[in-house]
């Protein structure tokens, strides 16, 4: 019994041994090596020549490794044929063709094809003669793959997606015409849009996800696109449906200006604070009416004064809610849009210039039947009424200071306009008007005269009218 029991201890103790010996050989196979290798590659200064004479640093970040999703790897897993001790010399042609090799390593593991074939990428080694293509490493990079969690990238988004967008690529249409892809770092960081990552704009797209488009031409992509922005600016893409530019494009005119038109895509600017800038936008479609601007005293105080004070296309036709300028509504909300800064003295009066201007027009005779005719279109629901407003007689884009013109001008130019509405009109037909002046001794004495006199005689009139009703009524309650 006793040597039963004895043979059986043996025979355990043999098998600890066997299991233990083996595990020690197999550990022994699998030697620490990324400990080994980057004791040479956590190095600066090692340097792979290729036979064109391009070089790369072989310099691995420890950190950087240790926090890649390829963590758990030995070094030989995608170097192959590469160890603690067996190290071979690989020539290639250029840094190109080392690329190209070394990324066909990532296949061995990640064999699914099918995220390929959605990209724009899909004939990626096909291509490789062509051109500078992207390849996985330029996306992934090699030794630190960022971790990804539900096709978002933990890490830096836009330093993950400029790894390949930085390079010149194009998104071909089906009508022949193209569009460049890549896109400027400088314009990302200087951006209203800054702080968002790619994807909050791009839906759909990751790191794992980069469905290909096909759009007929370059517009129809552009229009799609812009219809992004109403995901964070709705209340402003509702604004926009009310617009002349949205009922335009609503009639099938695709030339009309979008959300990417005015504020651009990935340079999105601050349009309110740079004046220039916003004008500039609406040159591309308007460009004869900026030529008329530039030449006006607005449009030349901007430009060559850089004078912010002064009224530029979206102080008067607004920004998103554009109105059709033709009708008769607009027209006779122009008075309100003038005295927005020719009623405002904190700007007018720098220059010298008089709020009076709009106080005398709404008092006399065009400003009053303006006023009467716009409370009997609110109240009755009548349509509006063609009454002579400021750009009848100052023109629109084209306003041209008075200061430097002689009178006999103004005053010929002023006829002509007269005479737009008043065809019987004569030379002496302007000089009832007082030209937006108050009465005075020095410019009207006339009519001062008969405004004091006027101012005098009333309050006494009124005076006198309640002392004999006064009167009467105290002589017949003494009488009674």
């Amino acid at each position: 019994m006793k040597q039963a029991i004895l043979s059986f201890a043996v025979f355990l103790l043999g098998m600890v041994l066997f299991a233990s010996g083996r595990a020690s050989a197999e550990n022994a196979a699998v030697p620490d090596t990324v400990g080994k290798c980057m004791v040479c590659h956590a190095q600066r200064g090692i340097v792979k020549k290729f036979e064109n004479g391009e070089s790369i640093e072989a310099y691995v970040d420890g950190e950087k490794f240790r926090a890649s999703v390829h963590r758990a790897l030995s070094c030989p897993a995608c170097h192959h044929d590469f160890s603690g001790d067996n190290h071979p010399v690989r020539r290639f042609r250029s840094r190109k063709q080392f690329r190209i090799q070394s990324t066909l390593v990532c296949r061995q593991c990640h064999k699914d094809e099918e995220v390929m074939k959605k990209t724009i990428h899909a004939n990626l080694f096909q291509q490789e003669q062509q051109g500078d293509v992207p390849l996985c490493t330029d996306c992934h990079t090699a030794h630190a793959v960022a971790v990804i969690s539900g096709g978002r990238l933990t890490a830096n988004e836009t330093q993950y997606c400029l790894s390949c967008h930085q390079h010149h690529m194009k998104l071909q249409f089906k009508d022949g015409s193209d569009m460049a892809l890549d896109v400027d770092r400088s314009d990302l960081s200087a951006s209203a849009h800054s702080k968002l990552g790619c994807s909050d704009c791009h839906y759909g797209f990751s790191s794992e996800e980069h469905p290909q488009r096909n759009f007929r031409t370059r517009r129809d992509y552009s229009i799609a696109s812009a219809e992004i922005c109403q995901r964070c600016h709705f209340d402003k893409y509702t604004q926009t449906m009310e617009s002349i530019h949205h009922s335009k494009q609503s009639q099938g005119d695709l030339r009309t200006p979008i959300c990417t038109d005015c504020h651009g895509s990935h340079a999105a600017a601050y349009v309110r604070d740079e004046k220039n800038f916003s004008v500039s936008r609406c040159r591309k479609c308007h460009p004869d009416i900026y030529d008329t601007y530039a030449r006006s005293v607005h449009g030349k105080a901007l430009f060559n004064e850089q004078n912010k004070d002064v009224p530029v296309c979206i102080d008067c036709h607004k920004v998103h809610n554009i109105k059709n300028p033709l009708t008769l509504e607009f027209h006779e909300r122009i008075p309100d849009m003038c005295s927005n800064c020719h009623a405002n003295k904190a700007i007018v009066g720098k220059y010298g210039l008089s709020t009076d201007v709009v106080k005398t027009y709404l008092s006399d005779f065009h400003g009053m039947t303006l006023g009467l005719y716009k409370k009997q279109r609110e109240a009755l629901s009548k349509p509006a009424r063609p009454i002579a407003v400021c750009t009848d007689c100052h023109g629109i884009h084209n306003i041209s200071s008075t200061r430097d013109t002689p009178a006999a001008v103004v005053k010929e130019n002023l006829l002509k306009r007269c005479q737009k509405c008043h065809h019987d009109a004569t030379e002496k037909f302007q000089d009832a008007w007082l030209s937006h002046y108050k009465p005075s001794l020095s410019r009207t004495p006339l009519v001062f005269l008969v405004d004091m006199a006027y101012r005098i005689f009333l309050p006494v009139l009124l005076l006198g009218l309640f002392l004999q009703i006064f009167l009467h009524i105290w002589r017949y309650a003494v009488n009674r």
